[in-house]
């Protein structure tokens, strides 16, 4: 019964709500504690976990993490990277020695002939014959060519038979000269006609004489015919074939020869040399011009200088010498451009070490020296000349002394090394037989697991079995490597399929 004459749809605002609201905040209140105690708890639980795991990954997982770290992809034994102070380097070494040292002055040099000579034809008409080869060398007066003689030997003919006919008139009148100066000396013949008689003889003689020259000159045709060499040397390729008909106007002639034995280098150094060039060749000994190919690799041939210029070219400050080469075994051309190399003077048992183990840093020129305990440190030297690709210096350092030429930009004072051969043909390993085997690898061909594991602690001279895996330029990559040079190389493959791998996943 609703004493208040409420509607039943009206809301109850009673006792019973007004005591239920303080009941509620009393609970809300306890909550809040046992919230805040599990998050400071599980902060704890972290931090102690993390703790936990930075101490024992530095004590166990150190070098696993700086093998799969990228920017530690060299580090196989420890953090440091590739100049890691305990890990062994590998470099290449040569003795430093005492030798002669050269001092040169280079230049760039064309080859000339010493004579040139264009074989032309010197009578008219048809080359039948040709006796050479084209690029052979001849002698003076060897016969190169055969022109068509019948003509000249007629013309030949014809001038001994007026020689003959002239003689016999001569004959003749020399007969009826002595028999008119007979009748003069018994005054049976008027002296007139002895002196018309003599004159007639000495008429005679002289168209003898003229059919004379007519001979000689109609028989040097004939020889013309038969074209020499006029020089010692090299034909070229010839201007003429057998047939055609050759003119001695002809501008190629027949073919041109070169005198290559010996041949000239001509070149130009600059005048501020000209002194020493002088005193060199006023000496008793000849200065030697080595000519060389223009990159500088591949040596020609070796020669004497042998004269110099009348005048300094003004406009390059230079004086032009010229060399002499043997030449016997062909290898300079005429017209050809050479890289020169003028001895100038020669140092006299020189210490010298290798060009390529001369480095310049912050204390100047120095070299780094490896010790009998295969450490190395650096010496401080001053540089020389350079002769070929050894430096004369100055310094603390001993002939016999192994000077580090390759590897250099991963050494610092006192780091370990491992000496290799210089050449990666001989180095060890790097001739060894294709071993088939199975192995896994990873996405860009590098080996995984435990058959990467055995490659990179396999000897020098083993072939590890998941290098057949990889493509045949990369395999002889690998086994040029030496193991510590394996090592890293693998290393970082993993590091890059781990940064590929958490890339993957995060993505996803």
């Amino acid at each position: 019964m609703n004493t208040n004459n409420k509607p039943s749809g009206a809301p109850v605002i009673g006792p019973l709500s007004s005591s239920s609201a303080p009941a509620s905040r009393p609970q809300r209140g306890r909550a809040a504690p046992w919230i805040l105690g599990l998050v400071v708890l599980a902060a704890a639980a972290g931090g102690w976990w993390w703790w936990k795991g930075r101490a024992a990954d530095g004590q166990a997982g150190g070098p696993a993490r700086a093998a799969s770290a990228p920017g530690n992809a060299g580090a196989a034994g420890g953090r440091g990277g590739r100049f890691a102070a305990n890990r062994v380097q590998p470099v290449s070494v040569m003795p430093a020695r005492l030798q002669d040292i050269r001092h040169t002055a280079a230049a760039i040099g064309t080859i000339s002939a010493s004579n040139t000579a264009v074989v032309r034809a010197q009578v008219n008409g048809v080359l039948q014959q040709i006796h050479f080869t084209e690029g052979q060398q001849v002698k003076a007066g060897q016969t190169l060519a055969q022109i068509d003689p019948r003509a000249f030997q007629a013309a030949l003919g014809q001038a001994e038979g007026q020689l003959a006919r002239d003689k016999a008139s001569l004959d003749n009148a020399r007969i009826d000269l002595a028999r008119y100066q007979d009748l003069l000396a018994k005054d049976a013949i008027a002296r007139q006609q002895v002196d018309t008689q003599q004159a007639t003889v000495r008429q005679l003689e002289g168209t003898v004489k003229a059919d004379q020259a007519s001979v000689d000159s109609a028989r040097l045709q004939v020889t013309y015919t038969k074209v020499l060499a006029p020089i010692s040397g090299r034909v070229g390729l010839k201007q003429a074939d057998i047939g055609n008909v050759v003119q001695t106007g002809d501008t190629n002639g027949i073919v041109s020869i070169t005198q290559t034995r010996p041949i000239a280098l001509t070149f130009a150094v600059p005048s501020a040399l000209l002194p020493r060039i002088t005193a060199g060749l006023k000496g008793g000994t000849p200065m030697a011009v080595e000519a060389w190919s223009r990159d500088g690799k591949t040596r020609l041939a070796t020669g004497k200088l042998a004269t110099a210029d009348n005048a300094i070219d003004l406009s390059t400050d230079t004086i032009k010498l010229k060399a002499l080469f043997p030449n016997e075994d062909d290898a300079l051309f005429p017209n050809q451009s050479v890289s020169v190399k003028l001895q100038l003077a020669t140092e006299q048992n020189r210490l010298a070490v290798p060009a390529a183990a001369v480095l310049r840093g912050a204390q100047g020129f120095y070299v780094y020296v490896v010790n009998a305990d295969n450490t190395v440190n650096t010496r401080v030297v001053q540089t020389g000349a350079v002769d070929g690709d050894w430096m004369a210096v100055d310094g603390k350092i001993e002939p016999g002394e192994r000077v580090v030429i390759d590897g250099v930009d991963r050494l610092r004072e006192g780091a370990k090394v491992e000496v290799i051969a210089a050449d990666p043909k001989q180095r060890a390993g790097a001739n060894a037989a294709p071993r088939r085997g199975r192995g896994a690898s990873g996405p860009h061909g590098a080996a995984s697991g435990a058959s990467a594991a055995s490659g990179a602690s396999a000897g020098a001279g083993e072939r590890p079995a998941w290098l057949d895996r990889l493509p045949p330029e990369l395999q002889d990559k690998v086994m040029k490597m030496s193991p510590a040079e394996r090592d890293a190389w693998i290393a970082e493959r993993r590091a890059e399929r781990a940064k590929r791998q958490a890339a993957s996943g995060g993505g996803n």
